[in-house]
C-alpha cells in the first residue's frame, strides 16, 4: 500500500488504538504498508504509543450470558450477536441467550473456549431443548424472526471439581467465568467471586493469564523487541538495551498476568495476596486455575 492509499479511516483508528499524533500515525501506517497491527508495533518502538488500547473491534451487538449450576460447578457463557441494540434488549432476544447459555451449561461435551461464527461446528450440536433441530436452526430461527442477522460468535464451558465463579456486568456486555480448584465451599465461591469481577473490570490491563506460566513466548519475544527498539530509540547502545529487557519483561508479567496485578476492590493487594489469604483462612489449597472473559465488540 502506497502513502496515497493510506485512509482518513485508517489513520483515525491508530490513533484511537494508540493516542499518538495524526501525522506519527499516518507516517507509521506509511511505514507499515498500511499494517494496522504492525503500525501499532512502529509507534510502540519508537516509544510514541504506550501499548494498544484495544484489542480488534467487531461492531456488534447482542447479548453476554451465563449459566451457572446450582453447586456451582459448572458455569457457561455465551455471547449472542444481532445487528441493532434495539434487538439486542428485546425480552425474546434475551430470552433465547439465556436458553442457549442453559443448553451449553448442559453440553458436557464442552470444556473451555469455543469459537463459533456463522460456520462454526458447535452449530450442529443437537438442540437441547427439541434434538430435532441443533443450534444452528435456533439461531437461523432468530435471525428470520428479527430481520437482523444473528450470530452465535463464541461459548465458553467450565466444569470443576472446585467451582466455577462469574460475573456479568448489568447491561449484557462483559462477562466472566473463572475456575477456582482446590475446595468448593464458600469461601472458593467467594474468591471465583471477586476474581471474576476483577477480570471483568480489566484494571489497569485487562489480564491475559492466570501467572507468568500461561504467557506465550511468542507474545513475550514481540514484548522484548519492543523494549529494545524503546531504548535503542532513546539513545541507548543496543548491548545495554538488550540488558535493561527483563528488568521491564518481569514488570510486564506482572501487569498483564492475573495474580500480579492489585486488587480492584483493595489496591494494597494483589490478586496473588488475596488467593493466598483466602486458602490459608480457609484451610484448602484454593488456586485460580483458568478464566475466560467476554466483552461485547471486542474479540
Amino acid at each position: 500500500m502506497s502513502a496515497t492509499q493510506i485512509s482518513a479511516k485508517d489513520v483515525g483508528e491508530l490513533r484511537a488504538r494508540t493516542g499518538a499524533g495524526m501525522m506519527d500515525c499516518k507516517k507509521a501506517l506509511e511505514e507499515a504498508n498500511g499494517d494496522m497491527s504492525a503500525a501499532v508495533d512502529v509507534l510502540r518502538k519508537k516509544g510514541i504509543a504506550k501499548a494498544d488500547k484495544r484489542a480488534d473491534r467487531a461492531a456488534s451487538e447482542g447479548q453476554i450470558v451465563i449459566w451457572t449450576s446450582p453447586d456451582a460447578t459448572v458455569s457457561a457463557m455465551i455471547e449472542l450477536n444481532c445487528e441493532t441494540d434495539f434487538v439486542g434488549r428485546n425480552d425474546e432476544f434475551v430470552a433465547l441467550s439465556k436458553q442457549i447459555a442453559e443448553h451449553l451449561g448442559q453440553d458436557a461435551a464442552v470444556d473451555g473456549l469455543v469459537a463459533v461464527g456463522s460456520e462454526g461446528a458447535y452449530l450442529s450440536t443437537p438442540w437441547a431443548f427439541d434434538k430435532s433441530q441443533t443450534v444452528g436452526d435456533i439461531v437461523k430461527a432468530a435471525s428470520a424472526k428479527t430481520g437482523e442477522k444473528v450470530e452465535l460468535r463464541r461459548i465458553a464451558r467450565f466444569h470443576s471439581a472446585g467451582v466455577v465463579g462469574s460475573y456479568l456486568h448489568f447491561n449484557g456486555k462483559a462477562g466472566v467465568i473463572a475456575e477456582v480448584a482446590g475446595g468448593n465451599g464458600e469461601p472458593a465461591k467467594e474468591l471465583g467471586k471477586h476474581v471474576s469481577e476483577h477480570i471483568a473490570a480489566g484494571v489497569p490491563v485487562v489480564a491475559i493469564a492466570v501467572d507468568k506460566t500461561g504467557v506465550s513466548e511468542e507474545f513475550l519475544a514481540k514484548e522484548r523487541e519492543i523494549f529494545v527498539a524503546q531504548a535503542v530509540e532513546s539513545g541507548k547502545p543496543q548491548a545495554i538495551a538488550e540488558k535493561m529487557v527483563e528488568g521491564r519483561i518481569a514488570k510486564l508479567l506482572s501487569e498483564v498476568t492475573l495474580v500480579g496485578q492489585p486488587w480492584v476492590r483493595d489496591d494494597k493487594q494483589t490478586i496473588g495476596d488475596l488467593v493466598a489469604s483466602t486458602a490459608k483462612a480457609a484451610g484448602q489449597p484454593l488456586a485460580v486455575k483458568r478464566f475466560v472473559r467476554f466483552k461485547m465488540g471486542e474479540s
